[in-house]
């Protein structure tokens, strides 16, 4: 494996086996997914919250694909991108957001807070529960069938999707706009997500471990603020009220989890802990290990290559078919 650091997020050396008895496993060498050049109309660029972090106001934004094959209100699916609790790039992953409009479903790409912003998880999950409540206000503009709506993460962009998922009916992320709107959703896709953040070097080295529990770290900053000087090597009350494995209620929306087997960001234990959570709840929880991918997420430091294992064909089949299910 290799060392070192990918935007400066620790890389472990080695990683421990992944347990695959209670998932399905996929090999990611398949056909990569194709999209067509026509058919879907997109909208660029716009404001749906405008939240204040430290006195300081900041215009989100999101892309919003509709395709244009058919006509009637389609379901809709939040794309999250990852990028370390630090960026959130909303154009992310063009290619995969597109194949999934290609097959019905109106897909947003959402910018939301980070820790570059002062921001922590709560601010960041208040953000998406705002993206879901003013593209509800908005169905009829944008051809969105308003009760059918799935949220889809790749790393922190997963985490904030399964808090999204997890929280559902829980009213303390519900602040800013249109809050006569749901802010629920129908569904989760995580993938390749952090959960526990006291376990976010579960499976590493030990120098990836001490790095990942660096006090003041952006997964510190991302539970306790900015300058903070504690760690979130402790599951202390605040890093287990992070956690969407503590949120789990009846209302916790079924959820389709995926984790490369060589990720050596996020560790494989992550989203198999959460699995384990949601099925333990009696909530509707399925999980892919992809044999030999590693974190699929790496757009933010340039790597591009990353994503491949993450859109061949059978590995978005299993994502489309999991919103036909869910999403009627």
């Amino acid at each position: 494996m290799p060392s070192g650091n990918a935007g400066g997020i620790p890389i472990a050396k080695t990683i421990k086996k992944s347990d695959t008895s209670t998932s399905t496993v996929i090999d990611p060498t398949g056909a990569q997914i194709r999209c067509a050049t026509s058919g879907i109309t997109t909208t660029h660029d716009i404001t749906y919250s405008s939240p204040t972090t430290d006195a300081k106001k900041s215009d989100l934004k999101l892309d919003i694909q509709v395709p244009t094959s058919t006509s009637g209100k389609k379901p809709l699916d939040i794309y999250l991108t990852g990028g370390g609790f630090v960026m959130a790039d909303r154009t992310a992953n063009l290619n995969q957001r597109t194949y999934v409009a290609e097959q019905g479903y109106v897909v947003a790409g959402v910018q939301y807070r980070t820790t570059k912003d002062g921001a922590t998880y709560k601010d960041a999950v208040a953000d998406v529960k705002s993206a879901v409540r003013y593209l509800r206000a908005n169905a009829d503009k944008y051809s969105i069938d308003a009760g059918q709506v799935a949220v889809w993460g790749q790393s922190a962009g997963g985490y904030l999707a399964a808090m999204t998922g997890a929280t559902n009916g829980e009213k303390s992320f519900d602040v800013g706009d249109n809050l006569g709107r749901s802010s629920e959703v129908q569904g989760v896709v995580d993938e390749f997500a952090p959960a526990d953040l006291s376990e976010l070097a579960a499976d590493y080295d030990t120098a990836a471990q001490k790095a990942n529990c660096a006090a003041g770290n952006s997964a510190a900053r991302w539970v306790y603020g900015p300058g903070t000087k504690k760690s979130v090597a402790n599951r202390t009350g605040e890093v287990a009220a992070a956690d969407p494995g503590t949120h789990i209620t009846s209302k916790t929306a079924p959820f389709i989890l995926f984790h490369g087997s060589a990720d050596n960001l996020v560790p494989p234990s992550e989203t198999l802990n959460l699995h384990t959570a949601l099925r333990a709840k009696g909530i509707d929880s399925t999980r892919s290990v992809l044999t030999g991918a590693g974190h699929g997420d790496l757009s933010f430091t340039g790597d591009t290559s990353a994503s491949l294992p993450w859109s061949p064909q059978e590995t978005m089949g299993h994502i489309v078919d999991f919103l036909s299910q869910h999403l009627k």
